[in-house]
């Protein structure tokens, strides 16, 4: 399992995190879909100085792309191999974003990138981002929810005065000046409070069933005493006959 593992990553481009489509490779031995390096040298067109997006070793003039067979007919045999069946994204699992075709279950959201990857692609995500980890946390499929749209920063920050949640930067301008607090303590005393709230409710319906249960034993009670008396007037109705 460790070998195929290793073998899908090596057939990963390095520009999109997908396998290779239409593999070529360049002078320095690096290997990428061909229109993901065109569209990574089109951008250096001006400079006239070419570079790989993986050890920067530059090139001019730009270099011919060349077909890479082998790659190509290792891909071909990947998309053949059947991966695991609890890879896949299930009703109610979060879909890996980078995937193509058949979809995997992400296992982490970065919310810099603002995407959710397999752990495949995952591996990929931080081996491409060591020198300055992201923030990721677990696959979710809320990241739009949880991301200004405004600033792209995480809504860490709730703001009081307008009730809603923020981002930081959002305090520097649209919210200055306002009552703020962080989103993880305004969560904590709405919980308490919510708490608190729901305590209260058991309460009052305990209250009620009890009051409920007086009810119907003073019904009982009450029936009790009417069956007396009526039998009681039987006796001495009985008795004014004789």
């Amino acid at each position: 399992m460790a070998e195929a593992r290793f073998s899908q990553d090596e057939l990963m481009c390095s520009v999109c995190l997908d396998l290779l489509k239409d593999p070529v490779s360049i002078q320095c031995g690096h290997s990428y879909c061909k229109s993901c390096i065109t569209g990574c040298w089109d951008q250096e067109d001006q400079k006239r100085v070419y570079s790989c997006p993986q050890c920067r070793q530059t090139f001019s003039p730009r270099p011919a792309l060349a077909r890479n067979t082998m790659l190509t007919d290792l891909v071909e045999k990947l998309k053949k191999t059947k991966l695991p069946a609890d890879c896949d994204a299930g009703a109610g699992d979060v879909q890996c974003d980078v995937c193509t075709g058949r979809k995997y279950k992400a296992v982490k959201s970065c919310l810099v990138c603002q995407e959710s990857y397999c752990q495949t692609h995952f591996d990929r995500h931080e081996e491409f981002h060591s020198r300055k980890a992201h923030k990721l946390i677990d696959a979710t499929g809320r990241l739009q929810e949880i991301i200004c749209q405004k600033h792209e920063k995480l809504l860490e920050v709730f703001c009081r005065t307008d009730q809603k949640c923020i981002c930081v930067l959002c305090t520097v301008n649209e919210h200055k000046n306002h009552d703020t607090v962080s989103a993880a303590a305004q969560r904590t005393k709405k919980q308490k409070q919510l708490k608190e709230m729901q305590k209260t409710f058991q309460q009052r319906i305990q209250q009620k069933e009890k009051d409920l249960q007086q009810l119907r034993e003073a019904v009982e009670s009450h029936k009790v005493s009417l069956e007396k008396k009526r039998s009681l007037s039987q006796s001495q109705f009985r008795l004014t006959e004789a």
